[in-house]
């Protein structure tokens, strides 16, 4: 059985962005996206999540910071 679904049109816009052709069905692309997401492992995951935490308490540096701080 087919649905329908509401996305925004920003999101639309991202999802035509994305095709790799534009014969290529947003069903396919949608599906690749969740074959992408779902070959993550749990550890992956975590890590993710993590890096997320950290992020938002500030916990990390720029690269142009990490740079400077290796001398490079």
């Amino acid at each position: 059985m087919d649905t329908t679904i509401q996305i925004s049109r920003e999101l639309l816009t991202k999802l035509q962005l994305m095709k790799i052709h534009n014969k290529e069905s947003y069903e396919d692309l949608i599906w690749d996206l969740i074959e992408d997401r779902m070959e993550f492992s749990e550890e992956t995951k975590k890590n993710i999540e993590q890096s997320e935490k950290e992020i938002k308490q500030g916990k990390t540096i720029s690269l142009e910071e990490l740079k400077k701080k290796h001398k490079i």
